[in-house]
């Protein structure tokens, strides 16, 4: 009888080991993959505003060119990413840097977060703190898009950006470990250099 119950014990304190290392085990793996999660690449994105209305305004939208360069961006940008897709969307307050990205905020039914051009700290400290592991794409100006880079630690080389030039899409990716790293592609009318570039918000 004794011996019996003894075998009964042992056998309950195998099974309660078995259930401890499973519960261990398991534990370990959701913390790492939770820590790899939040220590996933951010990738911000990064476009100037599409082609603005000729006439003479403070705040002009954006001409009949600028339309169709919005709905390709909103084409090339609606399924950036086969799984989640962007996670949020930022603009300047203007109404061309606005207007460049309400279709595809429309379509994916996201909120267009407003900052200020002239506080490239503000937005990108925002964006890392809220953002992390995400997609982000963020609307610009010709004078502010490779200062927005440069501060984030990626490319310092980044061109300047010519009054007439609009076709520049920057994929900056923010690894949790390693170099931050800047690519280039183009999308929609195909921009030919002219004179040489100015300032041009």
């Amino acid at each position: 009888m004794n011996s019996g119950n003894a075998d009964l014990a042992r056998k309950k304190r195998r099974r309660y080991r078995r259930l401890q290392a499973v519960v261990i085990y398991t534990a370990i793996a959701v913390g790492l993959a939770w820590f790899f999660e939040s220590q996933a690449t951010t990738t911000i994105i990064f476009v100037r505003h599409a082609e603005k209305a000729s006439q003479q305004a403070d705040d002009p939208g954006l001409s009949a060119a600028g339309e169709r360069r919005v709905a390709e961006l909103t084409r090339q940008l609606v399924d950036a990413d086969v799984v989640a897709g962007i996670d949020a969307i930022y603009s300047t307050p203007f109404r061309r840097t606005r207007e460049t990205v309400q279709p595809l905020s429309d379509v994916l039914d996201l909120p267009i977060h407003n900052y200020s051009p002239d506080d490239n700290e503000a937005v990108l400290e925002e964006i890392l703190k809220n953002y992390k592991g995400k997609i982000i794409l963020v609307a610009a100006h010709s004078n502010t898009v490779p200062t927005l880079i440069a501060d984030l630690g990626a490319s310092k080389k980044v061109p300047a950006i010519h009054e007439d030039e609009y076709d520049n899409i920057y994929i900056i990716s923010i690894p949790w470990f390693g170099k931050t790293k800047t690519i280039r592609l183009r999308y929609g009318e195909r921009y030919v250099a002219g004179p040489a570039p100015v300032e041009n918000t």
